[in-house]
């Protein structure tokens, strides 16, 4: 596993011991940061402020940093994956715009700091979790209004119409990357 593009580019990552993290591969990762990159969404990255919910080795949030994020805020509760977490992080260097939340992402009683725009939630596959997660970061006020929200799930899974109006938030997109299937979200405005 390696940094796809940007300032650390290649940059190897460290991998958790045992089995309990699946980390994002490359490829979906690369996809994903294309297409944020080509602008449909926005300047999503440059500059911005990001959430890496279930964080795992920390992948999403420094491929961010890597193209330019101000800021990345990582959420993890497993011990192993946060050492490696806390390894690539001063791999990289990225200490001083970074923080790294140990606990779990779905139970997070407050925000400190300001909203973020864009939250990556690779949760496990099967769980929910990605959607449970963004719902308790909207209440603590962890997201802005106008964020962006993506939310990694298994290639089988789909997102509920109706749960998604009933927690506030609006799917854009759908794309499937091997067992990947990235939801783009938004908040609605009612």
């Amino acid at each position: 596993m390696r940094i796809i593009a940007g300032r650390h580019r290649g940059t190897k990552l460290a991998l958790p011991a045992g089995t309990g993290t699946r980390p994002t591969a490359d490829r979906t990762r690369e996809s994903l940061f294309n297409i944020l990159a080509g602008g449909r969404f926005g300047a999503v990255v440059d500059g911005t402020v990001i959430i890496d919910a279930f964080a795992g080795t920390g992948a999403l949030g420094l491929e961010a940093l890597s193209r330019g994020c101000a800021f990345a805020s990582f959420i993890e509760r497993d011990q192993q994956a946060l050492a490696a977490l806390r390894q690539n992080i001063t791999r990289l260097d990225r200490a001083d715009d970074s923080r790294v939340i140990a606990g779990d992402a779905l139970t997070l009683a407050r925000w400190h700091g300001g909203p973020a725009t864009l939250l990556l939630a690779d949760a496990p596959y099967g769980s929910g979790d990605g959607l449970a997660a963004t719902q308790q970061l909207m209440k603590i006020g962890a997201l802005s209004d106008d964020a962006l929200i993506i939310i990694e799930t298994g290639n089988d899974e789909t997102m509920d119409p109706d749960l998604l109006a009933a927690a506030g938030l609006e799917l854009l997109v759908a794309r499937r990357y091997g067992r990947a299937l990235l939801h783009f979200l938004c908040r609605t405005s009612g």
